[in-house]
């Protein structure tokens, strides 16, 4: 297989060789290709999932950098995330005739469009078709348009007929105000705004108008011309409106006509025989002495590898020599990139060293038996107490947030949702639509870069921490957290284990739940859409009032305790007996984690276990027996929770159950129920390890096949959200299973998703944990603070965002994109069980 791949990549690199031509040609990729640019055509579409994620329509990517997206016909001028997107109805591609057509469809007016884009040597013809005119309510909305990414365009100049400006550092061009009957609808009939009762929303006028503009002259590689004869270019700023926002380009579509309405002649600029500098993957965080240590290289298709590459040693005086040279071995093509790997493990003297590939040299990095043994503290000492909801958080001369959502939550009405929740047309609940439910502001966790409980994602965040505290009992205490005053202060020890209580104040919430709504609720969310996309202080985010909807909008009653503005948190309570199940697992878990700290809490917590098991099994009995099985394996069954229930209690009938279900379900799903077997081995007896280990041979088989699938050895998602979280679950169950049966998974496999998290994989070689790694964590991510183009520390970002057909990126100048830079409160701490999980083997013999 191995020598059928080198030979592929030989084969590539001969005909890359042959294929310097400058004009811009259809690949067998099916998008437009020169060396230095592609053009894609609606080879990733708008999904309508959270709309316009900035990921879609006609895409650039020049010298390397997806800078350029977006190109539809869209209804504003600078569509915001909640704008209507189209709909593509077909995709042709004619390759006699070089062009890509797309149809494109908005079902809310009834109105449909076509897009031709067409090879013209160097340039490409961007042309929207209509078969029936422009619908009357959309004449002066509808236009063409193409985004621009502000941070790589920002202070460069440009010049339009002319006229020589430069692209603002900030949003600062000029707005007027416009009627809302004038504005289109947006998704699902929310507004991103609240206008404040003047019945009007804000509209940006464009920077410059004419009909040719060329970006960027003075860089090379982001140049860019466009032209139009028959249309006018107008110039807008996004970020008006949204801090996300984009540069957008725009022609609005004349009323009354068909045909060829629009045209663009698009030419972006290609650096003369330009390669992508390679990219060096690395640990950032540095290596054990005893470690495999593998640098994979990734290289431009037209790039050609080279013999050798080295690893240098800075020394103490500041001298550098080198310590060591190796040869490169090919690995073969990876999407569109070729892979060679620099194996240095021979080298294990502790020092400072740097690798050098051809001119190409890393940041420096260390080798010595602790640099791993730090890799969680900013997490479990920053990002996740910042994450606590309900409490006033401060640290030093900050303060993160002040006590959120005191006036706590309503009942949601039956909805839809614009974050994809959804209440039935019953509340399941004895509460009426927006009638107040007691008891629910207490405890709880952010769910990532906004400020709702994910109850799922709290329940995983739960059994993380339980899981970290009942193996390893991390004793780090740099938190102060008093639940009785609502307040928490980063740096200052308190005489408590943080995990432990971080366990409680999760546990606190989601008993809150099962007490007060009878079950789990989905979420505790935003109502309306505009307080939602909130940044800044959590506490602001609503009045701290309860609604009273016979007051008239931003009223206040005379006693001061309510207001008549709906920005109340609702609670989503369709009942889902698999969520339930899941809480009784988690509730068990607690119980026995939290016992000797707080009874109470666990006695309630096990209460409630036991009774959700019980319903949850008697609401699942109902179902088909293939939803039922299906609903058990996607969230690891009835075993995990009998397994928790018997820990917590000791009772027989839990293990009986337990070890009647856990085969069936490895049997089912083997990847994802291991984990789950092997969290019961400290209670099993020597038959249960012997009866396991055939799956864990199988397991290891599954291991060592990602060598095949790809260069770093480890799943990589190329789904619409980066893979991360099957990351951190795979690394950890390979933990895990070297623990417990070190004779099967060798030592040298933990290290595959460190590698990967801390430097070693596509795009670029930044670690992936904020302000961890030697020299070079990524500097912004996609979190509460993403405004200040900034991070929280001990983040999580989900990794390299594939974008179909073959392209991966992650961007460290832009934070906005959240399926490669939104860490998560469950990501997170599945990062604490895997770091300690695997700080606990790096330990063992050093």
């Amino acid at each position: 297989m191995k020598n059928n791949k080198n030979l592929l990549w030989v084969m590539g690199l001969m005909a890359a060789s042959f294929s310097q031509a400058q004009d811009l040609r259809l690949n067998d990729s099916c998008y437009f290709e020169r060396q230095g640019v592609n053009v894609l055509v609606f080879s990733n579409s708008f999904n309508g999932g959270f709309n316009d994620e900035k990921n879609s329509g006609i895409e650039i990517i020049q010298h390397g950098i997806r800078a350029i997206q977006g190109g539809a016909v869209r209804l504003n001028n600078t569509p915001e995330q909640w704008d209507l997107v189209p709909k593509m109805t077909f995709r042709k591609v004619d390759r006699e005739q070089g062009s890509i057509e797309v149809g494109l469809r908005y079902d809310d007016y009834d109105f449909d469009s076509r897009i031709v884009v067409t090879a013209k040597g160097e340039a490409v013809e961007i042309a929207v078709w209509l078969d029936k005119p422009v619908p009357e309510k959309l004449v002066g909305n509808a236009g063409l348009n193409l985004e621009f990414l502000p941070s790589r365009y920002w202070l460069k100049t440009f010049t339009m007929d002319g006229r020589l400006n430069r692209f603002p550092r900030y949003a600062t061009s000029q707005t007027v105000a416009r009627p809302n009957s004038e504005k289109p609808r947006q998704f699902k009939g929310f507004k991103t705004y609240d206008d404040r009762g003047t019945g009007c929303f804000v509209d940006p006028l464009p920077i410059e108008t004419g009909h040719s503009i060329t970006m960027a002259m003075d860089d090379p590689e982001r140049m860019i011309c466009i032209h139009s004869n028959d249309a006018e270019l107008k110039l807008y700023d996004g970020r008006m409106l949204a801090q996300n926002g984009w540069f957008v380009l725009r022609s609005i579509l004349p009323g009354g006509k068909t045909g060829k309405v629009v045209s663009w002649m698009v030419e972006p600029h290609a650096v003369e025989g330009w390669i992508r500098k390679p990219n060096i993957g690395f640990c950032q965080v540095g290596y054990t002495p005893g470690q495999p240590k593998v640098s994979v290289i990734e290289l431009d298709k037209n790039d050609s590898p080279k013999a050798t590459a080295s690893l240098m040693r800075i020394n103490e005086d500041g001298t550098v020599s080198k310590a060591y040279e190796g040869k490169v071995d090919a690995w073969g093509p990876y999407y569109k990139y070729n892979y060679v790997k620099f194996d240095f493990s021979d080298v294990k003297a502790p020092g400072i060293y740097y690798i050098q590939y051809d001119t190409v040299k890393t940041n420096n990095f260390l080798i010595d038996p602790h640099v791993y043994d730090k890799i969680t503290d900013a997490t479990t000492d920053v990002w996740v107490p910042i994450h606590m909801n309900h409490m006033f958080v401060n640290e030093a001369y900050r303060v993160w947030h002040g006590e959120p959502f005191k006036e706590g939550y309503l009942q949601a009405p039956p909805s839809d949702h614009f974050d994809i929740h959804y209440q039935g047309p019953t509340t399941d609940t004895k509460y009426k639509p927006l009638e107040l439910i007691p008891g629910l502001n207490v405890g709880g966790f952010f769910d990532a870069g906004d400020f709702d409980i994910e109850t799922g994602a709290n329940i995983n965040v739960v059994e993380n921490l339980i899981r970290a505290w009942e193996l390893f009992k991390p004793s780090r205490d740099e938190t102060f957290v008093s639940e009785k005053q609502r307040y928490v202060d980063l740096h200052r020890p308190d005489g408590t284990p943080d995990v432990l209580q971080y366990i409680e104040h999760g546990v606190l919430n989601l008993v809150a739940q099962a007490e007060q709504i009878g079950h789990m609720a989905s979420t505790l969310s935003n109502s309306v859409l505009d307080n939602y996309h909130h940044l800044g202080d959590a506490a602001s985010i609503t009045d701290g009032l309860h609604y009273d909807p016979s007051l008239k909008p931003y009223e206040v009653s005379a006693d001061g305790k309510r207001s008549g503005t709906p920005d109340d948190m609702w609670a989503f309570t369709t009942r889902n007996p698999r969520l339930d199940m899941r809480a009784a697992t988690m509730f068990a878990a607690a119980a026995h984690a939290l016992e000797g700290y707080n009874d109470s809490l666990a006695a309630r917590a096990l209460k409630q276990s036991k009774r959700l098991m019980k319903e949850a099994e008697e609401l699942l009995s109902q179902r088909t027996e293939s939803k039922r099985n299906n609903a058990r394996t996607g969230l690891g069954g009835i075993a995990a929770t009998n397994l928790q229930l018997y820990i917590a209690t000791q009772e027989k009938e839990y293990l009986d159950v337990f070890e009647k279900e856990i085969w069936k379900e490895l049997d089912r799903n083997l990847r994802f129920s291991l984990q789950t077997a092997l969290d019961a081995i400290p209670y099993m007896n020597e038959d249960y390890r012997k009866q396991l280990r055939p799956y864990v041979e199988q397991y290891a088989t599954y291991i060592q096949d990602f060598d095949r699938q790809n260069p770093y050895g480890v799943p990589i998602g190329t789904g619409n959200w980066a893979g991360i979280g099957p990351l951190l679950s795979f690394g950890t169950t390979v933990c895990f299973a070297h623990l417990y049966y070190p004779d099967i998974v060798a030592k040298d496999e933990v290290y595959r998703t460190a590698n990967w998290l801390f430097g070693c994989h596509p795009y670029h070689n930044y670690s992936f944990v904020a302000a961890v790694g030697a020299a070079r964590p990524k500097l912004v991510f996609y979190g509460n603070n993403r405004a200040d183009f900034s991070f929280i520390p001990g983040n999580v970002a989900p990794g390299v965002l594939f974008r179909k057909p073959d392209h991966f990126e992650n961007f460290d100048d832009w934070p906005f994109l959240w399926g490669q830079n939104e860490g998560t409160i469950a990501g997170n701490t599945q990062y604490i069980i895997f770091g300690l999980a695997f700080k606990h083997i790096v330990e063992e013999k050093k």
